[in-house]
């Protein structure tokens, strides 16, 4: 048994020997860590009401031109620069016309003006401009520059603009469209975080009750509901020291609730299995911790690696979710190896009850799988990449951008409006109007060149838009500028007016995204380096190994590129999204989608790396044989990763069942790519790729063990060569 151990390497021995002292450390005082998580718990349940209102709705790009002008827009006339404004439709009844009302449509604008004053409209009395009446002579349109959004649904700006033209116009049909109303088909409430999280966790409990058989099935909800609650305390107080964007507290409820569950669900199946041995209930739960807890802890890192990574970023935004998002896996190792163990501890024995499941031989439909893939190794590695490069394909032609407004709501008012102006020759640009600062002095001149940039239907001086020396052109583009290949008509514009004096800068909605394009994916290789090689090196120390780390490193890309072209070919392309949620191709995958799938998914699907990879470096130790490890790896990890994988992916299920578009496509993308990477990858081409490599599977640079503090260590081959032949029969 010594020399068993003495196998595992220095690295290993010291990981170990303090997760064993940890787990000895819980057990003995296991009603004080109970009775300190259980205060945190509730210190987190009191807290939770607040945090929403303490995250932030910050979008802002710290130097890139779009937004800098859009700032000093905002400052100028309190509305507009940064988003796609409200578009407030007036439809005149039959037999009437636009022009013949002209009067009583102006002056009901003007009294919408002097009822919300902090809207900017822009309209046909405003402008003078006969593109704002439809072909038919029936409707009209008004822009609505509102002031930035600071939370879901809190700015009733359209409403109470619509509301005052509704009593002006009592005859008239008036309707609210634009981005954000068609986004959300006309229902910003959705089911809330809440009922989603409540939704993900009974998905959950049925899966563990399948995977236990045994009250113990409730054990990882309750780790899971403790994580959570004591995570939202933690950004509570890190809202005092920074802002926290919004998102985060939707990544909490339902990444935090599969991260938890899964972590849970590895040290309770090793629990188990060292039961089912023979061993008593505190040997069984040091051995846990000291081997399940092994891998917890690293996946943990990984996780955490891939989220910190986005603090490279200059989008403050995006970097809130990086350390915001990294608490969730911290906090989820955290409460999994000290809550958990001492729950096992005491009321572990009496809720693995009636134990209908038993742990003491690997899975036999697993083991046979891997037996399988060992076999025929290269027949499986084969399949596995042709797999993969066929979902692959489509992301060369991936396009970046806002999802398209044809896209979004496809009934409803909002809708409905929208589709009056096109049927009535009005652009598909009019939702996403171009804003040109410049100095008042220098306004007409600007004009008159903007009028004739290629793309842009018509540009206007409306009433109302100068103010402290600046004045704020509007112009409509001839299609809506939303993704990368419909920007061209806002550099055209930002070429045109560098030249021109007086032009202080472009914004509006595409020039954000240009700006978000430009600072995200300009940034990208950095964020990816850093990510890379720190789980690189990290994987490499855990595994003694530089391969295993290399290949964990490389299969994750491949999966995460085999996702990207699964988003591009489903949503961008509209296979599938049309049938699943009743929306139309999108055109492109909203610029900021793709780098959070990278961020979360990179950590997300490691885990299952790390779950499979550990053990099987274990078995490894114990027998000398690759071929032996990858058996009893796949059989005892096998059920574990798709259980979580499945429980991962329920929660980005009910996450998909928001009323907005892009929360679908990232949801839907973290949730395929989670499923995508449990079964081919992890279960397909992983076992089959370490069978391939053999021995080159426990390669270490000797240099480079030094620099990582670890001991290189060989296969023997007499004993692998024989152990070999027994995992192949």
């Amino acid at each position: 048994m010594a020399a068993k151990n003495d196998r595992r390497g220095p690295a290993a021995q010291p990981a170990a020997s303090f997760m064993a002292r940890l787990a000895g450390f819980v057990l003995h005082h296991r009603k004080r860590v109970m009775a300190a998580w259980g205060v945190l718990f509730v210190a987190g349940m009191i807290a939770s009401g607040a945090v929403s209102n303490r995250l932030s709705f910050d979008f802002s790009l710290p130097g890139q031109p779009g937004y800098e002008t859009a700032k000093q827009t905002i400052a100028t006339f309190g509305n507009g620069g940064d988003q796609a404004p409200a578009i407030e439709v007036v439809t005149v009844p039959a037999g009437r016309t636009v022009q013949g009302d002209a009067g009583a449509i102006a002056a009901a604008f003007d009294r919408a003006r002097a009822a919300v004053p902090r809207v900017r409209i822009v309209d046909l009395g405003s402008t003078g401009d006969q593109r704002f009446i439809t072909s038919d002579g029936r409707s009209t349109f008004a822009l609505l520059f509102e002031p930035t959004a600071t939370s879901f649904g809190a700015d009733t700006s359209a409403a109470g603009i619509e509301k005052a033209l509704r009593a002006a116009l009592p005859g008239d049909t008036v309707t609210t469209t634009g981005l954000e109303a068609l986004a959300s088909g006309g229902d910003n409430s959705g089911p809330g975080v809440l009922a989603e999280t409540l939704l993900a966790g009974a998905g959950a409990l049925v899966v563990l009750a399948v995977v236990f058989a045994s009250f113990l099935a409730l054990v990882p909800l309750a780790v899971a509901a403790v994580s959570i609650l004591v995570t939202l305390l933690v950004i509570l107080g890190l809202t005092t020291l920074t802002e926290v964007s919004f998102i985060v507290e939707f990544l909490v409820s339902l990444v935090g609730l599969g991260v938890a569950i899964d972590y849970s669900l590895l040290l309770v199946t090793r629990w188990r299995e060292e039961r089912a041995k023979g061993a008593d209930n505190e040997t069984a739960v040091i051995t846990a911790v000291s081997t399940a807890g092994r891998a917890i802890a690293l996946s943990g890192l990984t996780v955490g690696i891939g989220l910190i990574a986005l603090v490279v970023l200059p989008v403050p935004g995006l970097r809130s979710v990086g350390i915001g998002g990294m608490l969730i896996p911290l906090v989820s190792v955290a409460v999994t190896l000290t809550l958990l163990p001492a729950l096992l501890g005491g009321i572990g024995p009496r809720v693995d009850w009636p134990r209908l499941r038993h742990e003491v031989h690997a899975s036999r439909p697993w083991t046979a799988w891997a037996r399988l893939i060992v076999r025929h190794r290269s027949v499986a590695a084969i399949a596995g990449v042709a797999l993969l490069g066929v979902l692959i394909i489509p992301v060369f032609h991936l396009e970046t951008g806002a999802t398209s407004a044809d896209a979004l709501s496809k009934t409803g008012p909002a809708h409905a409006a929208y589709q009056t102006l096109l049927d009535g020759g009005v652009p598909s640009g009019v939702i996403t109007p171009i804003e040109v600062l410049v100095k008042a002095g220098d306004a007409n001149a600007a004009l008159q060149r903007l009028q004739t940039v290629p793309g842009i239907v018509t540009a206007d001086v409306p009433t109302g838009s100068s103010r402290n020396g600046l004045t704020d052109l509007v112009a409509l583009p001839t299609e809506e500028t939303v993704n990368s290949s419909t920007l061209a008509t806002v550099t055209a514009v930002r070429d045109a007016m560098a030249s021109q004096p007086g032009v202080i800068g472009v914004s509006g909605m595409g020039a954000i995204e240009l700006d978000y394009s430009h600072a995200v994916f300009g940034t990208f290789p950095l964020m990816f380096t850093i990510v890379a090689l720190a789980t690189l090196l990290l994987l490499a120390r855990a595994f003694r190994s530089l391969v295993l780390a290399a290949k964990a490193v490389a299969m994750n890309l491949i999966s995460l590129a085999a996702t990207f072209g699964l988003l591009t070919w489903f949503w961008q392309d509209g296979h599938g999204s049309n049938a699943l949620f009743g929306i139309p191709a999108t055109g492109a995958i909203t610029f900021w989608e793709p780098l959070m799938v990278f961020a979360f998914l990179f950590g997300l699907s490691m885990d299952y790396e790390v779950f499979i990879l550990a053990r099987v470096r274990e078995e490894y130790d114990r027998t000398g044989s690759t071929d032996t490890a990858v058996v009893e790896g796949i059989g005892r990890t096998g059920r574990l990763v798709t259980s979580a994988a499945l429980i991962l992916f329920l929660a980005f299920a009910s996450l998909a069942s928001a009323p907005d578009t892009d929360i679908k496509v990232l949801a839907t993308g973290l949730g395929a790519g989670i499923l995508l990477d449990a079964t081919i990858v992890r279960a397909l081409l992983v076992p089959a790729l370490i069978s391939l490599l053999g021995r080159w599977n426990w390669y270490m640079p000797g240099w480079l063990a030094r620099v990582l503090g670890v001991r290189p260590d060989a296969p023997r081959p007499a004993i692998a060569a024989a152990s070999e032949a027994d995992a192949a029969a």
